[in-house]
């Protein structure tokens, strides 16, 4: 009889093991930010299982969902994932994954190790904290710690600083990739708002991208001409330029790219990789 009882009793450890467990303690860091998410991690079967989304969004990762299949992608990656799979495709090689995907509460879990390391990144696991290490952006050869954000208003001004290292990076490759031809400075721009003067530019913001030490190593200025003439009168200026303050040099940019920029900040704000310095806005 107690060997029958041993029997059940190791029967149900073995299966109250196999299901998920809320993991509600358990935070999850991004260079050293805590990521909020509505969804807590879980443990399943001694694998951290993470909501994909909102890692991926803090990677820089995009997230494609159909017919049970996910598609991630970042620059030349791109991975497949299947629900209740252990199987991933990643560039076309297929891979064997050590816990399969599953959706909760109509959000996908993923494990945790397989999704940082697969996008270049460093994960541990200690004192119920889930540490992601990202790559650091490097312009000429040194690293980047944060952008400094600064925008000019009517009255005062906010000025603002992305400490993530993808965050950092995409941005700045807003930059590279969008910029186009070089032009000669614009006749007319500054922080103020010159609607008498056809064909002036007004800057709608400063990014500093600073080092350890919080000096600038590089900085761009976004300019977007002021349209209160008819069009005929502002033919052939160009909407957007940015200015290259290390170069010396303008280019010409666009407000697509501008309006990316927007995006990426305002998801960094979202997540928490935002810290205002200062606000004398009025």
């Amino acid at each position: 009889m107690k060997k029958f009882f041993s029997g059940i009793f190791l029967t149900l450890i073995l299966m109250l093991s196999s299901f998920p467990v809320h993991a509600a303690n358990i935070q999850i860091k991004i260079d050293d930010v805590v990521i909020a998410s509505d969804v807590n991690p879980e443990i399943n079967n001694n694998r951290i299982m993470v909501p994909l989304r909102v890692i991926s969004e803090n990677l820089a990762a995009k997230v494609n969902w159909s017919n049970s299949e996910v598609t991630l992608t970042k620059n030349d990656m791109k991975v497949r994932l299947k629900l209740n799979s252990n199987t991933a495709v990643k560039n076309g090689k297929t891979e064997l994954l050590d816990a399969k995907p599953y959706i909760k509460n109509n959000r996908i879990f993923v494990p945790m190790r397989f999704l940082a390391e697969t996008f270049g990144c460093n994960v541990n696991y200690k004192n119920s904290t889930v540490t992601v290490d990202t790559k650091p952006l490097v312009i000429d050869n040194v690293k980047i710690n944060a952008i400094q954000e600064e925008v000019h208003m009517t009255m005062g001004g906010v000025v603002r600083q992305i400490k993530g290292n993808v965050y950092n990076k995409e941005i700045y490759d807003v930059f590279i990739k969008n910029r186009g031809s070089k032009v000669e400075a614009p006749a007319n721009y500054s922080w103020h708002y010159d609607i008498d003067t056809p064909g002036a530019y007004y800057k709608n913001g400063q990014y500093d991208f600073l080092n350890q030490e919080g000096n600038s190593v590089k900085r761009f200025d976004i300019y977007s001409l002021i349209k209160s003439f008819p069009a005929e009168t502002l033919a052939g200026y160009q909407e957007v330029l940015i200015y290259d303050a290390t170069e010396n040099q303008w280019y010409v940019f666009t407000d697509h790219a501008f309006q990316s920029i927007n995006q990426l900040i305002d998801t960094a704000n979202k997540n928490g990789f935002l810290k205002i310095i200062s606000n004398t806005a009025v």
